[in-house]
């Protein structure tokens, strides 16, 4: 059976990204294409999407994106909650992956918090390598699913290098500080005046300063989900120059006694068994998985005893956005998890 796939969102890096891999899927096929401003053939906006060149883009419609098997949406947040609930309305039977947040956040008044709108209702967690330490695991509540929220690359990067640790008891998940190396895409497409290449070349920028990062109660809801009392963090992202790539570094306090060999145990027991997270021999590097739907985590107990410092590696637009997107589907589908998806990276 092949699906059809409508993409909304489809000029911008995500939705390129989700096309991309789309076109690589054996099971799956473009539909509609839609875009919030832009019109036209995609090759305006997606020039390196060859096969898909004089596919035209249309306006964002529920009634457009409905008319598919599947609907993925790469929508500004705050705007997508909206139209799904339009798109279930017409299709019922529609599965719909958001690639934006408005249904990652289980609570509505973290939303509002952070977001400054009315939440909408959660979804199934795009991550199927999201540590759970009670009920179901995170596949099987994706298996059942027909909705999904895919998780934001900055939470994804954290809760890899982190969720580890808490779910061995290692950490509580408290006082943690992570600070982010980011590439410029994370940031979009929109024309703004730091993100120039006169402004971004040779410099780095911090952003979302003070604990005002809106994947910050995302990161504390996973950990919480993994055993821990995460409530918040100390979390600041640094945009470097360097197109793709996010690269986590997080500090985490661990209990009292705790060894490097309970540090190496509990990072090579949440991960021997999957795919998509690896953990690395050397330290990661962002290089490393450009390209790629893999994360590489490698974690050591720091010198003092007190803390350790775990980090993760990952493409923010595949593994941290669309390739996340596609791993979640092809569980909800039935489908092999890895279909459609790479382990390995390009280089240089």
């Amino acid at each position: 059976m092949t699906w059809k796939v409508s993409v909304a969102g489809a000029t911008g890096y995500a939705g390129g990204e989700v096309l991309r891999l789309i076109e690589a899927h054996p099971d799956l096929e473009v539909g509609a294409l839609c875009a919030g401003t832009s019109t036209g053939a995609l090759e305006q906006y997606q020039p390196h999407l060859r096969s898909l060149a004089e596919q035209e883009v249309q306006p964002t419609e529920a009634e457009v994106l409905a008319d598919a098997d599947i609907a993925i949406l790469g929508l500004p947040h705050g705007t997508s909650g909206r139209i799904t609930a339009q798109i279930q309305s017409l299709n019922p039977q529609c599965y719909i992956v958001d690639l934006g947040a408005d249904h990652r956040l289980e609570s509505a008044a973290d939303w509002e918090s952070f977001y400054g709108s009315e939440a909408a209702a959660p979804w199934a967690y795009g991550m199927p390598e999201l540590a759970r330490a009670q009920g179901p695991s995170q596949r099987e509540i994706l298996r059942r699913s027909r909705y999904i929220a895919s998780p934001g690359c900055n939470a994804s990067a954290v809760t890899l290098a982190a969720q580890p640790a808490v779910k061995a008891g290692l950490a509580d998940g408290a006082d943690i500080v992570a600070i982010l190396s980011v590439g410029y895409s994370g940031a979009g497409k929109g024309l703004k005046p730091h993100l120039l290449a006169a402004e971004a070349l040779g410099s780095g920028a911090p952003y979302a300063v003070g604990g005002s990062h809106r994947h910050i109660p995302e990161i504390a809801q996973n950990l919480r989900a993994a055993g821990g009392t995460t409530t918040t963090l100390a979390f600041t992202p640094v945009l470097v120059p360097m197109s793709r790539g996010i690269l986590a570094t997080v500090s985490i306090p661990v209990r009292p006694g705790a060894t490097a060999d309970d540090v190496v145990d509990a990072y090579t027991s949440a991960y021997r068994s999957e795919t998509f997270v690896r953990i690395s021999q050397a330290w990661p590097t962002t290089a490393m998985v450009q390209g790629s739907n893999t994360a590489l985590v490698k974690a050591v107990l720091d010198r003092d005893g007190r803390r350790l410092t775990a980090i993760c590696a990952i493409d923010n637009l595949v593994k941290g956005t669309a390739g996340a997107a596609i791993q979640s589907l092809n569980v909800a589908l039935g489908l092999p998890e890895g279909r459609g998806l790479t382990v390995n990276g390009v280089a240089p």
